[in-house]
């Protein structure tokens, strides 16, 4: 699903009186306060959907692939989603 897809299907659930137009600029807002909120480092919590969160890595060694020499990774932050229970037990229906 892309980005417009999201938004035309956020229009069908509102009906007739908001054009695409109006219900791009609704997710367009969303998802640039869900960037603002992990660039910040704050969690984002959506009821029966699931959790943003933004992790912190620890410096490892690594190794090089092609050469086998060792390699230092900085530490470093990352956005990760832990889907809800709702969510999870959707998909899981999915497999049935």
């Amino acid at each position: 699903m892309t980005k417009a897809d999201l938004v035309e299907q956020v229009a069908e659930a509102i009906g007739p009186g908001v054009t695409k137009k109006d219900c791009a600029l609704v997710v367009d807002g969303f998802l640039n306060a869900v960037k603002l909120a992990l660039a910040s480092g704050e969690n984002i919590e959506i009821r029966g959907f699931g959790t943003f969160k933004v992790k912190k890595r620890k410096s490892r060694t690594a190794r090089n692939p092609r050469t086998g020499d060792a390699v230092d990774v900085p530490p470093r932050s990352v956005p990760i989603f832990k889907p809800s229970k709702h969510l999870r037990v959707r998909v899981e229906r999915l497999d049935s």
